[in-house]
Parts: structure tokens; C-alpha cells; sequence
């Protein structure tokens, strides 16, 4: 079960909680709406929103950090590195954007007995080739549920996967929309199962 930080499907929390495996992103404000049960934590490795979590004694502290036994770096270190230059000509607002925290991520696994994976630079290009055929336009990179979602697919080829709290919008540099046609067409393949998607309440509430 990967569970995102948007809307959660109505009556979620007990399919979440029933999964082998439950997955969720970064502050985890999918948890009381979207469940209480947290196996791995998905975090942006790099720039802001990683400073922002390492800096954080609430975040180290949360109820689904604290029971998480893995954490997932989103962002390969070699693929960030090599985005640097092209986005500082590209993005130049972008400056501390492929700035690199998997080491101080790595270090707080090993300090609290957790694993920590990084996910490798191929899932992110492989889900690059993935997302060219539904019409992306211009991006900085996938999202981290895009790049989680194939992940899982790829770890996973046998597994039920189903997903919740993917409203597929947010930050205006993510192919959202083509995000959204790709995990469409996972769907229609049967490779993944969106929860009901009606009478959505915000993951806001259950913070």
C-alpha cells in the first residue's frame, strides 16, 4: 500500500492498515485519515524539503517515523549531481535544489536501527521513458510518489500494489498530468489498484 499526502479515500484507513506493507511519503500527513500503520518512510533526499526533515525533532519523533523500520531515499545522489549544471542554467531559482542529504538520511537510519535504501538512478529514468509517451512538456524530475510507484512495481512483480492519496498535482515542475495518465494505464493493466476515489476526505484531517 502506498499511501500519498493528498486526498485519502473515504473508509481507507483499515485497507491501509491490513496491507503487508505500507508505504508513505516525507511528514506522513496521510497518517489518522490514511491509517496508522507505517513500514518504510519515502523521503526527498535532496534540497529543501530534506534540510527541513533532518532539521526536525518533531519529524525524527513522529509516530510514523518512529515505527517505520525503512527509510527510502527518493533521489539517487548520481542523478542530482548530474542535474546540477543543466538546472543552473535551466532552473537557475533551482540552487539548492540537488543539494544532498543521503548521508545525514543513512546516518539517522543507522543511529534509530532502521534500514535505509536509496533508490536507484535507473528507476528515475526508466519512469522518464515511461512518462514520454503521455505527453510530460517540460519537467525538472518526476514526483517521489511517480518514482516510489515504479519502484514497488519493479521490487514487487507478483504483489497486489494499490495506492491512495494520489491527487497527481502539487509543484508546477512535476509532469503531474502525465503522472496521472501513466498510473491510469498501470491501473487498466491491473499492475496497480487506486482505493474508491469517492467521497474523498483530506489527509489534512487525520494530522
Amino acid at each position: 500500500m502506498i499511501v500519498g499526502n493528498g486526498d485519502i479515500a473515504a473508509g481507507a484507513a483499515a485497507a491501509v492498515d491490513a496491507a503487508d506493507l505500507v508505504i508513505r511519503f516525507n511528514d506522513c500527513r496521510s497518517m489518522g485519515a490514511g491509517g496508522s500503520r507505517t513500514d518504510v518512510v519515502a523521503v526527498c533526499n535532496t534540497g529543501r524539503p530534506a534540510r527541513a526533515m533532518l532539521g526536525s525533532a518533531e519529524w525524527r519523533r513522529s509516530p510514523a517515523v518512529a515505527s517505520a523500520s525503512e527509510i527510502w531515499s527518493v533521489r539517487d545522489p548520481r542523478k542530482f549531481a548530474a542535474l546540477r549544471a543543466p538546472l543552473a542554467v535551466s532552473h537557475p531559482e533551482l540552487d539548492d535544489f540537488c543539494d544532498d542529504y543521503t548521508d545525514q538520511f543513512a546516518a539517522f537510519c543507522q543511529a534509530t536501527g532502521k534500514r535505509h535504501v536509496v533508490i536507484d538512478q535507473s528507476v528515475h529514468e526508466a519512469v522518464d521513458a515511461a512518462l514520454a509517451s503521455h505527453h510530460p512538456g517540460s519537467y525538472v524530475v518526476p514526483s517521489s510518489g511517480m518514482i516510489v510507484i515504479a519502484d514497488v512495481l519493479l521490487r514487487y512483480p507478483d504483489d497486489d500494489v494499490a495506492i491512495t492519496g494520489f491527487g497527481h498535482t502539487g509543484w508546477e515542475e512535476h509532469p503531474f498530468a502525465a503522472e496521472k495518465r501513466l498510473v491510469d494505464a498501470y491501473v487498466s493493466l491491473g499492475r496497480l489498484t487506486r482505493l474508491a476515489d469517492t467521497n474523498l476526505i483530506s489527509a489534512s484531517q487525520g494530522d
